[in-house]
């Protein structure tokens, strides 16, 4: 079914830029394709409807029958526009009690309005420039307004999304795709230091704002980084972000045990020697 899937799929979005484009396309084949298309879907929640009714979770019966890149690229787009919409309710995503959050976004604030403010300015020119061709116009205007919407929905990603510290773990988040849960035993020191350039390296990961990174973390064992595309890799170390990295240092060394906290505190200063 998925071999069915991944022909039918770009050969229906062919028949689309042909008809965009003005080409000619014979009635039957159109008829054939929708046809497809509707056998395909059917076949897809018949499928679908078993798998629940084995006991299956709807996201384990989704897993059987959508390949893991497909969803994991459509939980991404849903978890933006569902942002947007905690960005404009002010409601932050996982904050509750016996959690303190620590916002994450101001210093690419300016960067993404300006973004938005640009994609905003193309939509229109576009929009002018198009006008004599409808089916052209039509095409552009959604994909426009569904770049702004995107670019506007990465911001509010990382709004609704702070850094959350609780009684056992820190979670570091980055926008919507980068949700990692460390626990605190296994951060073996941390450090505040900002850093404007990350350099790819083997087991470390760098979560920067606006091209910054304000907290280092060190771990005693690694922990499972997720991404986007791919399996999880492990990483040691992790650099983030946070729009008052002090306040964290400070709440992640009182949350840490004794023995973490003394190999995190700072270096006591010496006393001068004294004279003879």
């Amino acid at each position: 079914m998925r071999y069915a899937a991944y022909a039918l799929l770009p050969a229906e979005l062919v028949l689309v830029v042909c008809l965009v484009a003005g080409v000619r396309v014979p009635t039957p084949v159109l008829a054939v394709a929708e046809a497809a298309v509707a056998l395909l879907l059917t076949v897809e929640a018949v499928a679908f409807l078993r798998l629940r009714r084995r006991g299956l979770s709807a996201r384990a019966a989704l897993e059987r029958l959508v390949p893991e890149p497909v969803l994991r690229l459509v939980g991404h787009e849903l978890r933006l526009l569902a942002s947007l919409a905690r960005w404009v309710a002010r409601r932050p995503h996982g904050a509750g009690p016996g959690t303190t959050a620590f916002p994450h976004a101001r210093d690419q604030a300016a960067l993404m309005y300006g973004f938005a403010f640009v994609c905003v300015v193309e939509t229109v020119g576009m929009s002018y420039l198009l006008a004599d061709w409808p089916a052209v116009h039509a095409v552009v205007l959604v994909l426009d307004v569904y770049t702004v919407l995107f670019v506007l929905g990465l911001h509010a990603a990382s709004a609704t999304r702070p850094h959350l510290l609780t009684g056992d773990a820190l979670r570091v988040r980055q926008a919507a795709h980068v949700d990692l849960r460390i626990p605190l035993e296994r951060i073996a020191a941390v450090r505040h230091e900002s850093l404007f350039s990350h350099e790819k390296a083997e087991g470390e990961l760098n979560l920067a704002v606006g091209s910054q990174t304000s907290l280092t973390l060190e771990l005693t064992a690694p922990v499972p980084a997720p991404r986007l595309f791919g399996a999880p890799r492990p990483v040691h170390t992790v650099r983030l972000h946070a729009d008052d990295a002090r306040a964290l240092v400070r709440a992640l060394r009182g949350a840490l045990d004794p023995a973490t906290r003394a190999r995190t505190a700072p270096s006591p200063v010496q006393d001068p020697p004294s004279s003879a």
